[in-house]
């Protein structure tokens, strides 16, 4: 089988599903690391190994939704909770900016009174305050929870917010997109057909979007496999994804709890998106979760992207995961293991070499 596949790749010929749950539970973590990296060579023989400088502004953590894999929400009346004011948010972006940022992640959770005319107006002024800043935000769960709450239909909330200045989407939310396990995890958000039709609407409007996946949150390899090839099949459609991102659940201060992937699950996971997803250019190591030895790893099991410098993050950070990184040691550590260090943009146009 492992020869089949070789050849499969070499002639840049896809691979089906069967073969893809045999790469992940039979192939040996070498011999598919091996072929990750021939497709990440493939794809990206001038060996740059990318990164944003950005910031996650989390607008607010009161959060309808309660998956029981997180630990950042909290209820409107948790004396925890908060919404951040605009001139909160302005001024959390201006030291972006001071900082030569150019991408702002902003999300937050799904909270009952946010409705469409909020974002429109904060989208509007950031855009005018804040020029040089791409607003990279929103999941495709906030923007159904915010039509649904003002009324309207989805594709009419996403096109007013892109009108407004929202210019590209994350693809967080997705989880794993096998409603099976999103009913386990996650029963009040929406299921990955939903999921899919705002990235559907999103490359419509053309929008670009990243995709994610969030694993071991107790679901079958089987479910992993077929989240690598949804998202290739969407891609296939319109190919708005611009890269796939897939980390490791964290279950501190959960009320999912259990064990957390390791480090070989994770290399393997991020291997196999590499071989399936042949038509996404770019996936991301995500030393947030894994670290930063673990993403400089993973740039050799078809990682090529290293995501953002992340000024501020705190949803990972909740669970009680602390990893941090400035730009310096993001470029330090892509030149260490050989590779050249590229600042991008959201849309991965090159604008610094190092």
């Amino acid at each position: 089988m492992l020869k089949q596949i070789k050849h499969k790749l070499e002639s840049k010929q896809p691979i089906n599903r069967d073969e893809g749950l045999w790469l992940l539970t039979k192939a040996d973590l070498l011999s598919l690391g091996k072929l990750a990296d021939g497709v990440r060579r493939r794809m990206h023989p001038d060996r740059r190994v990318s990164f944003v400088v950005d910031r996650n502004v989390n607008y607010t953590n009161v959060c309808t939704s309660q998956c029981k894999f997180c630990a950042f929400y909290r209820d409107e009346m948790h004396p925890d909770a908060y919404v951040l004011s605009y001139s909160q948010i302005f001024s959390k972006i201006q030291e972006l900016v001071d900082s030569g940022g150019t991408q702002l992640l902003m999300q937050g959770g799904l909270h009952p009174d946010l409705k469409l005319d909020w974002f429109e107006d904060l989208f509007r002024q950031l855009r005018h305050r804040f020029p040089t800043v791409q607003i990279h935000s929103l999941s495709p769960a906030e923007i159904v929870h915010i039509a649904k709450l003002s009324g309207i239909s989805m594709n009419e909330c996403l096109a007013r917010l892109h009108h407004a200045g929202l210019q590209s989407l994350p693809g967080g939310g997705a989880e794993i997109l096998v409603d099976k396990v999103r009913q386990k995890i996650s029963p009040d958000k929406i299921g990955w057909q939903e999921w899919a039709s705002v990235m559907r609407e999103a490359h419509n409007l053309g929008m670009p979007t990243t995709a994610t996946m969030m694993f071991g949150v107790r679901e079958r390899l089987e479910d992993i496999v077929e989240h690598l090839f949804r998202v290739r099949e969407l891609q296939a459609e319109q190919g708005g994804f611009t890269a796939f991102i897939p980390w490791s659940y964290q279950p501190g201060n959960t009320a999912l709890g259990g064990e957390q992937a390791s480090g070989v699950e994770y290399l393997k996971v991020l291997a196999l998106a590499r071989v399936v997803l042949d038509n996404v250019e770019n996936i991301q190591a995500s030393w947030v979760t894994q670290g930063a030895r673990m993403a400089q790893i993973a740039l050799y099991f078809g990682a090529n992207d290293l995501g953002g410098t992340m000024l501020e993050e705190n949803v990972v950070a909740a669970t009680g995961v602390g990893f941090r990184m400035s730009q310096d040691e993001i470029i330090e550590l892509a030149r260490d293991a050989g590779f050249i260090p590229t600042r991008r943009s959201t849309v991965y146009e090159v604008l610094e070499t190092y």
